[in-house]
């Protein structure tokens, strides 16, 4: 590995092969246990962690790379495809901190194996606390260590069997130098006097629970709003569910086998009868018949079975407000502004200040705003973060809820 004289270099070093060489491809449960081993040696060191998925190619988001370094252990690349994850892993990576970047991303599919963070620094998110304009994983790098990181095999398919040599250098550099970018970032976090910040936050994203199942899957199909009428929807709905079948039946995602985009225009025209159908649909489609026939079974639907109207989400979409519900409209701009100024005033995203929809229900629900204390009660029971109610309470209490005329 290349490293920089000082960080007083002013022009980044590229970071191309890892510090120790690139590591084996851990396959088998005897060479994990002597990474295990050798990281026990120093059980209060961090342990940063990576995941590598294939969901551009697989119906699932499975993990089939895992990198893990610490000081004492080094890299290892663990392929979890042909043997179960043991205890000895779990109990090595329990009591640890776990430094990973954008962890939303990766926790579910960690979670799967049953691997979880007792305490966790996620880089992107601090990137996010300070400020910084780029908050990729390149770019926090470069920032912090002056190092540039290739980003080429971001989305490979990792599903791959044996995986290039290159990918792999790819994967460890990813963990490389990621306890370092913590070290500098945690120092950042306490110069502003964000620390208490990022610990809330790490600690929300640590624990908060993986999102159930919407109970209508098929309704997120994009461009499902241009349907029109029950039995076009209908069509859609067995088309989803068709390809859902395939999908988890091949492991393929599901958008390799019929794109959301032909889905709506097939169900536009599946009224107009099979011709219409099929033009429809992208020539080079396989399986028309297929889709010809999923589609009819939801116009053959009784009416008592066809799609009805999506549930009204709560509170209503606040692009509606200026014309159907304006005294809420007039409520929300300047709030929506005064929250955007602390949040410059702060050096950090609105949206990690307060999440604009938290910030939307709570004007949705309070007509007035009463003192501090209740406001901050008001936005905690809604989600927020202690530090976020203590921050924005004050603005909602003071800025009139009313907009002058």
């Amino acid at each position: 590995m290349t490293v920089p004289d000082s960080a007083e270099d002013s022009a980044p070093r590229r970071l191309s092969e890892p510090r120790d060489g690139l590591p084996a491809v851990i396959d088998r449960i005897q060479p994990l246990l002597e990474w295990c081993e050798a990281a026990a040696a120093a059980p209060e060191e961090p342990v940063a962690v990576d995941v590598e998925r294939a969901s551009s190619y697989r119906y699932s988001a499975r993990a089939y790379l895992i990198q893990l370094r610490t000081r004492a252990a080094g890299t290892a690349l663990i392929d979890p495809l042909p043997f179960t994850v043991p205890d000895t892993l779990r109990r090595t990576l329990q009591g640890r901190q776990w430094v990973l970047h954008a962890a939303t991303q990766d926790l579910p599919s960690l979670a799967e194996l049953d691997l979880h963070p007792d305490e966790l620094f996620d880089t992107e998110l601090a990137a996010r606390l300070l400020g910084m304009e780029r908050v990729s994983l390149g770019a926090v790098v470069e920032d912090t260590q002056q190092l540039v990181l290739a980003k080429e095999h971001s989305a490979a398919d990792w599903s791959k069997r044996p995986l290039p040599e290159s990918w792999l250098t790819y994967a460890a550099l990813d963990v490389e130098v990621l306890v370092e970018v913590r070290d500098v970032l945690a120092a950042r976090l306490e110069e502003q006097g964000k620390s208490r910040w990022a610990r809330e936050e790490f600690e929300h994203l640590r624990t908060r629970p993986v999102p159930e199942r919407p109970a209508e899957p098929w309704r997120s199909v994009r461009g499902i709003g241009a349907l029109r009428s029950p039995k076009q929807m209908a069509a859609a709905r067995a088309m989803w569910e068709r390809r859902d079948e395939i999908a988890r039946h091949e492991d393929l995602s599901p958008h390799l086998i019929i794109k959301d985009r032909s889905i709506v225009a097939a169900a536009k025209a599946a009224t107009l009868g099979k011709a219409a159908f099929d033009a429809a649909l992208p020539p080079q489609l396989r399986r028309k018949d297929t889709w010809w026939k999923a589609a009819r079974s939801g116009l053959d639907l009784p009416a008592g079975h066809l799609p009805r109207r999506a549930q009204a989400v709560y509170p209503p979409p606040h692009k509606l407000w200026p014309k159907k519900h304006p005294e809420v409209w007039e409520r929300y701009l300047p709030l929506r502004e005064a929250v955007g100024e602390l949040a410059d005033e702060l050096h950090l995203p609105t949206e990690n200040l307060i999440t604009p929809s938290l910030l939307r229900q709570w004007v949705w629900e309070h007509a007035h705003a009463e003192d501090e204390d209740a406001v901050r009660d008001q936005l905690r029971a809604l989600g927020a973060r202690p530090w976020q109610a203590e921050l924005v309470a004050p603005v909602l209490v003071r800025t009139p809820l009313i907009a002058e005329d």
